[in-house]
């Protein structure tokens, strides 16, 4: 990396953390390169936390970050992607009737346990709550059966796939959103200005996704709920609780929306012509 940087020197040099990240950036320190790295959620990682005050800037995707002392942050949100960004002024209301669209995401590759909790969970709902729901689930591919089984016994009209290549749409079509805390999905969830249920992956790295969650639980964004302890029952409350309080529905997408950056990268965009000073 130093000889590549030595032989064609950068304008700037961008690290998005991980340790591909470690040779570029360490050699841009060593040379005094500008540098910048950005990191998408509230807890970095290692390589992040130990560049962190040792760049020009830290471009943070959640607010606030926990960065060691001395990094100079900026908040310029993650960046989302352009079907996102195409969507996100669709408005948001309850109707007082007629179907309510539920959507339930669970990362990459869907969420086991939430292929367990939700379909009990919708059937821990008042009969006509339930009655009015339309359920579109991610899920691991070997739960798609068991998933829509559960939901046919149950009269719900329900999708399961494990990939939903419109899931910009069903995003913005959602009345209430059950998710994950990783950074892109809480990303698209407030361009989009959503109310979510957030359940965080136990096991992610520094707990990092708890702490994604509890940024838009402040803000009133989002409610999230420790997976840990978590029954059908409590998580029915929940889901009840939203869908049947309009206001409050309403105002929890207002709250997530004022989170969202959809220029986000363009942001970036900007820092890194600032940082580079018209190399």
């Amino acid at each position: 990396a130093m000889a590549g940087l030595r032989r064609r020197p950068p304008r700037c040099v961008a690290g998005f953390g991980g340790y591909p990240a470690l040779p570029a950036l360490t050699a841009a320190w060593a040379l005094g390169l500008p540098r910048l790295i950005h990191e998408q959620n509230a807890v970095p990682g290692r390589v992040n936390r130990f560049f962190a005050p040792r760049v020009d800037r830290v471009a943070c995707g959640m607010w606030p970050t926990r960065l060691p002392e001395g990094a100079r942050a900026v908040h310029l949100g993650n960046p989302v992607r352009a079907a996102v960004r195409r969507l996100a002024g669709r408005g948001y209301a309850l109707p007082p009737d007629g179907p309510l669209s539920l959507l339930v995401i669970g990362g990459s590759q869907g969420a086991r346990s939430l292929s367990r909790l939700v379909p009990a969970a919708v059937a821990a709902l008042p009969g006509g709550l339930r009655a009015r729901l339309r359920i579109a689930q991610q899920v691991r591919q070997d739960d798609a059966t068991d998933v829509a089984g559960a939901y046919a016994r149950l009269g719900v009209a329900a999708e399961t796939s494990a990939f939903f290549a419109d899931v910009a749409e069903r995003l913005a079509a959602a009345h209430l959103v059950i998710s994950r805390a990783g950074a892109s999905s809480i990303a698209e969830i407030c361009v989009l200005g959503r109310p979510a249920i957030l359940i965080p992956y136990p096991h992610a790295a520094d707990d990092h996704q708890r702490a994604n969650a509890a940024g838009l639980a402040a803000a009133g964004a989002a409610v999230s709920l420790d997976e840990a302890g978590l029954t059908p029952e409590a998580l029915a409350a929940h889901i009840a609780a939203i869908l049947g309080d309009p206001a409050r529905a309403a105002a929890m997408a207002g709250a997530a929306r004022s989170l969202g950056r959809p220029d986000a990268a363009d942001r970036l965009a900007d820092l890194v012509e600032e940082i580079s000073g018209g190399r």
